[in-house]
């Protein structure tokens, strides 16, 4: 098979690049474990297997042709977004050192997954499927970790018809590119995007998660105990898969280290993102604090049509804020399900799900 890069392609855009739209449709974030590989959607299949009673082979015409195309607008972040953070505040951790950009608010096109797997119908009984999950595999290439990416979700989720769980098949009504899964990959709203598999090719109903390294020994919240890659081994199998995200926001304007002149009012602006914990969005409230967490300000959050349940949201503040050097600003955000950031944030070996209060902090105020 050949391959566009000889390595994974990893990258975050700047912060205020990002946030200068509510659909992120240039210089997203990119997150890969593997060389991109060349596809072609013309001969590319899709197998659907496992605990089924008819199983499937797709082309990309027939996901697109004979399923129902659905659409939806959803924030896909990497657990590891803002692993800096945690690394910098706390301790060292493992991994690509991500700031605030691991992120993006995209709308995805596709048939939903429930409906492929209602057509090959389950071989399981009702019981069984509450434990079920169904793995997603890309096999195109070989991984850093493993022989091919793989990872699961339970089957509960994937069934609920709130859940949006698509075959995306396009990224903001084009199709997707190849560092973003073409010709087709898993779009799983509210859950860490390291689910979302690219270059989909296997879908495999199942009685237990999967057995892939990236579902079995990474993205885990591991005990802070687990110092280090031998004390994490008795750890592995005990914690649970990184599913839903938490709550989270930060501030992308003005950045961390920067120098910013007052207006007249002696006011700044403030601008960031903010993201709704798993199934609890849509986001509802974002503060601002510019004396340490003394006082808090609610901010204007900016209303979209596309916004829903899944996006984040974007939002926007003017605050005076004293002249001096070393001025912290934070923000923290709360979710329709009344889920909000914490002040601090434990922590664990992977870096990952860090969601303390947005940032902004060394800042020279003039």
């Amino acid at each position: 098979m050949p391959e566009l890069e000889e390595k994974p392609l990893n990258r975050e855009p700047e912060l205020e690049q990002l946030i200068s739209s509510f659909i992120t449709c240039t210089k997203n974030y990119d997150r890969n474990h593997s060389a991109l590989p060349a596809l072609d959607a013309d001969t590319h299949r899709v197998r659907l297997d496992g605990a089924v009673k008819h199983p499937l082979e797709l082309s990309i015409a027939a996901l697109k042709n004979t399923f129902t195309q659905h659409s939806v607008v959803c924030a896909l972040q990497c657990a590891g977004n803002r692993r800096h953070t945690m690394r910098t505040k706390i301790k060292e951790v493992q991994g690509i050192d991500w700031f605030d950009g691991a992120v993006m608010n995209c709308k995805w096109t596709g048939p939903r997954l429930r409906d492929i797997l209602a057509r090959a119908q389950f071989s399981l009984s009702e019981e069984q499927q509450k434990d079920a999950h169904v793995a997603f595999a890309c096999n195109a290439v070989p991984c850093e970790d493993d022989t091919y990416y793989g990872v699961s979700i339970p089957l509960s989720r994937a069934m609920r018809e709130d859940a949006d769980v698509l075959l995306a098949l396009e990224m903001n009504d084009r199709p997707l590119s190849v560092e973003h899964g073409f010709p087709v990959r898993v779009i799983v709203p509210g859950v860490a995007g390291a689910r979302a598999v690219k270059w989909l090719d296997r879908i495999t109903v199942q009685n237990s998660e999967s057995e892939n390294f990236y579902q079995r020994r990474d993205y885990k919240i591991l005990p802070e105990a687990a110092v280090d890659c031998e004390a994490a081994k008795q750890y592995w199998d005990a914690m649970p898969s990184v599913q839903e995200m938490p709550v989270n926001s930060i501030i992308a304007v003005p950045g961390s280290g920067s120098t910013v002149v007052r207006d007249v009012d002696g006011m700044i602006a403030i601008k960031g993102y903010a993201l709704p914990s798993g199934d609890g969005g849509p986001v509802v409230k974002v503060e601002v604090s510019v004396d340490k967490g003394k006082t808090w300000h609610e901010t204007e959050l900016l209303s979209h049509v596309d916004e829903g349940r899944w996006s984040w949201k974007l939002w926007q503040t003017r605050l005076v804020v004293p002249v001096g050097q070393g001025k912290i600003i934070y923000s923290r955000a709360t979710d329709a399900a009344g889920k909000s950031q914490p002040a601090a944030c434990k922590w664990n070996l992977r870096g990952i799900c860090y969601n303390a209060y947005g940032e902004a902090n060394s800042l020279t105020i003039e």
